[in-house]
């Protein structure tokens, strides 16, 4: 076992060995993403790397769902766990694993159901839409694989294991970039070769992280009478989860919906977005596995109601994200021409144009999106997922209406600035909510 208490020690020492193991495993989950699309563009070229581009935005929103039921039931885990409630925790934990595995089973049947309606909306050029049509098969059959990752990684972040996750990740990022070489330039499979050499590898980190929990965290695992009543917490897990979850997916739902309005400019912007949005996911994602961390953080010793511990503690992760950062601004913004350079054999000067010129806007306000992370951790944690889901629907809402609005009138530009606004603008709401929250207490 590798579970930490972290209702006690000191505490930047107990945020950061906390959440370093997170933010590792998926930098390494980032840069096989970064591997996949290098791969992709350079051995099967920019149609593919457009399709994969835009499926990845697709993914992301669809994934969103099942990460955000297996935060929300975290975080309702953490509590049970700060508060030393092993039963409810139990229950919480068979009641959660069985709605969302069965979810998971209906968005796949779903999303293959819906392909051409998907492939429909994304406003995807008619030259590509038979590469992202196989491409998109294949991903959708390894949803199952992505519900296993994502709830046992949670899982034990939730009761303070975050190296265990880190262990798997790594080995599955590994083993994707490995089939990918394999499946794409030995055996001539295409695109298909990239999906299924991803599916693989989820399914082993999911069925691996099943057999350790099972096998080493016994206080973990509910005893048959406790899977009995499973119904018992439905209702605390539907309200956390699905709150979180419909967090997560308007979140990525708004940035689907600018992928869409990304399309209509052509291939060169989606191949420029494509590798643009990468490169960000790989840069903040730091803050926001940092946010994750806060708000496991947060929901232990809420549980134990310890006060105190939770504002000092949030003062500490204000001042480590915004550092990070304006650090992590001024290296994209230098740079940002050879970064999306990296993604194409023989690129054209419009698309690092392009890509230099989103990079350059959005990549200087990552302090902004970092401190909304915060808040969303801290929200879901303090028992008030609705608030974050409030923050996201302005974020993202406001994002969308500035694109779809100013686009058309000054072009992909209007799409960048909109991005930074939006979560300004989300920032100042969450600060709102959080002053008047602290008054209570």
């Amino acid at each position: 076992m590798m579970q930490k208490d972290l209702t006690e020690g000191p505490i930047v020492r107990r945020l950061l060995l906390f959440s370093l193991p997170m933010t590792a495993a998926n930098l390494l989950q980032q840069c096989y993403n970064l591997a996949d699309t290098m791969i992709v563009g350079r051995f099967i070229g920019d149609d593919a790397l457009a399709s994969v581009g835009s499926a990845y935005t697709l993914m992301v929103f669809i994934t969103s769902i099942l990460l955000g039921l297996s935060l929300g039931s975290s975080a309702l885990i953490a509590n049970y766990y700060g508060a030393g409630e092993s039963e409810k925790m139990h229950t919480t934990i068979a009641s959660s694993f069985i709605v969302i595995f069965l979810l998971s089973i209906i968005i796949t049947a779903v999303s293959i159901f819906a392909l051409d309606w998907i492939i429909g909306i994304l406003n995807t050029p008619e030259e590509l839409e038979g590469m992202l049509r196989e491409y998109l098969f294949w991903i959708f059959l390894g949803l199952a694989g992505v519900f296993l990752t994502n709830y046992f990684s949670c899982l034990l972040r939730s009761v303070g294991d975050s190296v265990t996750p880190l262990i798997f990740l790594s080995l599955s990022a590994v083993m994707n970039i490995f089939l990918d070489l394999y499946f794409i330039i030995s055996l001539g499979w295409g695109i298909a070769g990239a999906a299924i050499a991803t599916i693989i590898s989820q399914y082993s980190a999911g069925f691996g992280l099943l057999i350790v929990t099972v096998a080493r965290n016994g206080n973990l695992i509910p005893s048959l009478d406790e899977i009995r009543k499973w119904r018992k917490e439905i209702r605390s897990v539907l309200s956390y989860s699905f709150l979180t979850s419909a967090q997560q997916s308007v979140m990525n739902f708004g940035i689907l919906m600018v992928q869409g309005l990304v399309n209509s400019f052509g291939v060169s912007v989606m191949a420029a977005f494509a590798a643009g949005v990468k490169i960000d996911s790989f840069s903040y994602l730091p803050t926001q596995d940092f946010g994750n961390a806060y708000s496991f953080f947060i929901s232990q010793n809420s549980g134990k109601g310890q006060r105190d511990r939770i504002r000092k503690g949030t003062r500490i992760a204000v001042l480590i994200t915004v550092m990070f950062s304006l650090c992590i601004s001024l290296l994209v913004n230098i740079t940002a021409p050879w970064l999306i350079g990296i993604f194409f054999s023989n690129p054209g000067n419009e698309i690092i144009s392009i890509g230099v010129s989103y990079l350059r806007v959005e990549g200087s306000f990552y302090a902004l999106i970092g401190m909304l992370f915060l808040f969303y951790g801290y929200f879901r944690a303090d028992g008030r997922p609705s608030v974050s889901l409030i923050l996201t629907i302005i974020s993202l809402g406001l994002r969308v209406l500035l694109s779809y609005t100013f686009a058309p009138l000054l072009g992909y530009w209007a799409i960048w600035v909109s991005i930074p606004i939006g979560w300004a603008v989300a920032d100042l709401a969450g600060l709102f909510f959080y002053k008047r929250n602290t008054r209570k207490f």
